[in-house]
């Protein structure tokens, strides 16, 4: 399976930052978006920096082995379309795997009603309380993603 476009997705939105840093959703975090590393510990503000081969590293390894697997678990139906599971991954990363456990999108994904998929995709856009313009921008281009 081709994940480049989902991993490419969760670079594009995510940036890199070698430092911890609070997300907007006040979580701490580093790397590329993540806030556990691989061990499952979750990042601290006082955490070393992480060099960027390192979070490449890690960022394959989890997706591959943690969010591919779990959206294939909770949405079946992807496993036929390579776009719908690129798209969920990235969701997942942003999000968690227990939010796209308990969603709406996950049951209308289930049902392979993509049009619906896409307009549940474009509900997830605030953090903190507030709706961000690269929530936005990145729900779109998970959204171009899902069959028609």
């Amino acid at each position: 399976m081709d994940l480049s476009p989902a991993i490419d997705l969760i670079r594009q939105f995510e940036g890199f930052r070698s430092e911890p840093y609070l997300c907007p959703a006040r979580v701490p975090t580093i790397g590329w978006g993540f806030c556990h590393y691989g061990d499952g510990r979750a990042v601290s503000l006082d955490d070393a920096p992480m060099p960027r081969a390192q979070a490449d590293a890690l960022l394959e390894q989890m997706v591959g082995t943690i969010y591919l697997p779990g959206v294939l678990r909770l949405c079946p139906p992807t496993v036929s379309h390579s776009g719908a599971l690129n798209a969920l991954v990235d969701f997942a990363w942003n999000l968690g795997l227990g939010r796209l456990q308990t969603s709406t999108l996950r049951r209308v994904v289930n049902a392979r009603d993509w049009g619906e998929g896409r307009r549940q995709l474009r509900r997830w856009v605030r953090a903190g309380g507030r709706v961000l313009p690269g929530l936005v921008a990145r729900r779109e281009a998970e959204s171009a993603l899902l069959p028609l």
